[in-house]
C-alpha cells in the first residue's frame, strides 16, 4: 500500500487556498489538452507512415505534451500536498483522514468553501455523507 498522509479535518481545509488554485488550474488546462489530443488524432487519422511527420503534425504532437507537462506538474503538487485529485471534470479532491480509528477520505469539490462530506474509501463521491464529530478532528502525539 502506497504512503499516504493522514489529515485532520482543520488541516485539510488549511491547505484548501492552495488546493483550490491548483484545481482551478488543473481544470482550466485539461479542455486545452483534450482539444490537443483530438487536433493530433484528426491529424495522424489520415497519415501513412511512409509520409512521415509533417510540421503541422508535429507542432500538434508538442501541443499535447505541454498541455500534459502542465497537468502532471499540477498532479504533482497536489501530490506533494498529500491530497489525491480525483476529477478534472468536478474537480474533486479526496483527503486521507480517520472516523472511528478506520481510514476515510475528507471530500472536495471545486466551488465547495469548505470541506463538508466525507465517504468510504471505496465508495467514491456517490457515497458522499455530511462529516459528524466521528471525523478526526485534531492529531495527537
Amino acid at each position: 500500500m502506497p504512503e499516504f498522509r493522514l489529515f485532520s479535518l482543520p488541516e485539510a481545509e488549511r491547505t484548501l487556498p492552495l488546493v483550490r488554485r491548483i484545481v482551478q488550474d488543473l481544470t482550466l488546462e485539461y479542455p486545452g489538452w483534450r482539444a490537443a489530443v483530438a487536433r493530433f488524432e484528426l491529424l495522424t487519422g489520415g497519415a501513412r507512415a511512409d509520409w512521415g511527420e509533417t510540421g503541422e503534425l508535429l507542432e500538434a504532437r508538442e501541443d499535447v505534451a505541454r498541455h500534459a507537462d502542465r497537468i502532471n506538474r499540477y498532479l504533482q503538487e497536489l501530490e506533494a500536498i498529500g491530497c489525491v485529485f480525483k476529477g478534472f471534470d468536478a474537480g474533486l479532491v479526496d483527503f486521507y483522514s480517520l472516523r472511528e480509528d478506520r481510514p476515510i477520505f475528507l471530500c472536495w469539490k471545486l466551488g465547495e468553501e469548505r470541506i463538508t462530506h466525507w465517504h468510504e474509501i471505496d465508495a467514491g463521491f456517490s457515497g458522499r455523507q455530511p462529516i459528524d464529530g466521528t471525523i478526526l478532528s485534531a492529531m495527537t502525539s
